[in-house]
């Protein structure tokens, strides 16, 4: 009895102890509050739901108790301003594409892409196990940042010109919104760049301030309705092979953070990088589509066009690298990664793209 009588008192005490654990747990858990600005407007809902990932996945996983507010560009700072904001702590966070920071480093353009550059899987696989994120975190100390992958747009299209380009000349003096390093790659064609944040193209390229504008892909750049004013879409963005979109995170900001959001956090830019580039995947066939169907004009840019830009373009990396070490440090061992991994992809990849291509074109020309 004596026996019994323990064993059930201890269960009736075990029992209060499992339920109150948890409790005390989520009782030490503090609230956190962040503030994100993104540089990207509400209506381009791939590319700005990178950052409502992000938030939705962080508060879903810590209960609530640690919100990132999220700001569309211009909502607090402008779209091309948010980098400023993190370093001086006006907020937590951003999410943005770092090459918009050119200038205050052409090294930035790493962390998100440079002309004749790595695809989104190749991006992919020198950040999280080329080296690449040690390189650019290091870089990235002296702005009072740390970054995380979070979001990827795939292989880009060109852009949409007014004119047909047919040669090197066809592009001198012409006024392109085209960001990072292609538009310094792009100057040295004749073309003037113009670094212009997206919710300000439209307005530009219909009043005439710009003659081409590049942006993203078949499904933003109809939303930006770029093809109503400039009928010639041109393809591949070859400074743009796979784009990166990162988080900046202020360095204090995140040392604050108790571990486990940190763990949390970092989790969900990584749902956020897989997410962006499947869903810019899915949709932009469709709008590509449609796009074709209201008079579009898809054009290969030519040949002499994309040899002479990248000719331009390595000439710029061996002039940077001259008078850039920080540039060099990262150049060299991207440049190694992108070369080793272009064969692998030459052997399997392209093979298989290619072969699934032709067939396929073949397979819908024959039901016709």
């Amino acid at each position: 009895m004596e026996r019994r009588s323990f064993l059930k008192k201890a269960g009736v005490g075990l029992a209060a102890g499992a339920v109150a654990a948890p409790a005390i747990g989520q009782g030490t858990q503090p609230e956190v509050k962040w503030r994100l600005a993104s540089s990207f407007p509400k209506s381009l809902d791939t590319i700005f739901g990178g950052s409502e990932t992000i938030s939705k996945r962080v508060a879903a996983c810590t209960n609530g108790k640690f919100q990132i507010q999220v700001f569309a560009a211009g909502e607090i700072v402008p779209g091309l301003q948010v980098l400023d904001a993190v370093q001086n702590a006006t907020v937590q966070c951003c999410h943005t594409a770092p090459y918009y920071f050119f200038g205050k480093d052409p090294t930035f353009a790493f962390a998100c892409a440079i002309p004749f550059g790595l695809n989104g899987r190749q991006q992919n696989a020198w950040m999280y196990h080329g080296g690449g994120l040690e390189l650019m975190r290091d870089f990235m100390k002296d702005y009072n940042v740390i970054n995380f992958p979070a979001g990827n747009t795939g292989a880009q299209m060109g852009g949409f010109f007014r004119k047909e380009l047919k040669t090197v000349a066809d592009m001198k003096g012409l006024k392109m919104r085209i960001g990072g390093f292609a538009g310094a790659v792009m100057s040295k064609l004749g073309l003037v760049p113009q670094q212009i944040a997206g919710g300000d193209i439209y307005p530009a390229l219909e009043k005439g301030t710009i003659d081409a504008a590049e942006w993203v892909g078949p499904y933003d750049d109809e939303k930006l309705g770029l093809y109503k004013v400039a009928k010639n879409y041109y393809y591949p963005g070859w400074w743009e092979g796979g784009p990166e979109l990162d988080l900046f995170v202020n360095t204090k900001a995140w040392e604050a953070l108790p571990k486990d959001y940190q763990a949390v956090l970092e989790a969900a830019c990584h749902e956020a990088n897989v997410d962006m580039v499947a869903k810019y995947d899915a949709v932009n066939p469709a709008a590509l589509r449609r796009l074709v169907a209201a008079g579009v004009q898809l054009r290969p840019f030519p040949r002499e066009i994309m040899l002479a830009s990248w000719k331009a373009a390595n000439e710029l990396y061996t002039e940077t690298s001259a008078s850039n070490p920080r540039f060099k440090k990262v150049y060299d061992q991207w440049v190694k990664f992108r070369d080793e991994d272009i064969l692998w992809f030459r052997v399997a990849e392209q093979n298989f793209d290619t072969f699934m291509a032709t067939v396929s074109q073949q397979s819908n020309a024959a039901k016709k």
